[in-house]
């Protein structure tokens, strides 16, 4: 008896998960369906392309009456495109001194110090250079350190290079991006951070710190998680940057 009440109720445990296989097999797939968002391999997405985006770039004779006259150089990302401009007459009103840029929307650092490299053999360099780049790299922020020794590299020992750290979590994106974002921006900074030990002639303009120092900032001065507010965000930013030049 027991063995054909087993047999009765295994056969009905074999139907049933028959059946229930069945139904998930043929169920109709936009009944779950979800987006699926690509988040890349540390949370944050994949760089875009951005070869079409907008930029500000310095022209040839700008450049060298940069280096000749022992101005400052700007390489930036978005953030520069719309700031950089203004953080010029800053620094030609605070300083006295010349200005020239080379900032494009979405580009990583890998890029911008191509570009440091091919203005340092086709015009020279002059001693002071400003790094503004570093939030398009949360899409890959292991490559981050590595670029920060080729930039200083280029640069050589003699000349400052002022390289402003990074804030992103960008607020029109899922939690869990926004929090990716955050945590790949630390990562960033951090690797900012070992550097310094070994390059005396580095230093970091604190962006993050001083957002982080009151949490209001990142609405007050932040418009979307990454781009500066005008002028509060604009103003705060290249003041930052403007003492951190000022103490050398």
């Amino acid at each position: 008896m027991f063995i054909k009440r087993w047999s009765v109720s295994a056969a009905i445990i074999v139907v049933l998960t028959a059946t229930l296989l069945a139904l998930l097999h043929f169920e109709t797939p936009a009944a779950h369906a979800k987006p699926v968002v690509d988040t890349g391999s540390y949370g944050s997405g994949a760089l875009g392309s951005y070869q079409n985006n907008n930029r500000v770039i310095a022209s040839g004779a700008e450049v060298r009456h940069v280096v000749t006259s022992d101005g400052i150089i700007l390489f930036g990302d978005s953030i520069a495109v719309q700031d950089g401009a203004a953080l010029g007459r800053l620094l030609e009103q605070r300083l006295g001194t010349s200005f020239a840029q080379y900032s494009w929307a979405g580009q990583p650092t890998s890029a911008a110090v191509d570009e440091l490299a091919a203005w340092a053999k086709a015009y020279g360099l002059p001693r002071r250079i400003v790094m503004a780049v570093g939030s398009n790299d949360i899409f890959d922020p292991a490559a981050f350190g590595a670029q920060v020794e080729r930039a200083l590299k280029i640069a050589g020992p003699q000349r400052t290079v002022y390289w402003v750290d990074v804030q992103v979590a960008r607020t029109d994106k899922p939690e869990a991006v926004q929090v990716a974002d955050q945590r790949n921006s630390e990562w960033i900074d951090l690797q900012l951070e070992q550097a310094l030990p070994q390059h005396p002639n580095l230093r970091i303009v604190h962006w993050a710190e001083f957002l982080a120092a009151h949490p209001d900032r990142l609405h007050t001065d932040l418009r979307d998680g990454r781009h500066t507010t005008v002028p509060a965000g604009q103003d705060a930013r290249n003041a930052l940057i403007l003492q951190a030049i000022r103490h050398g």
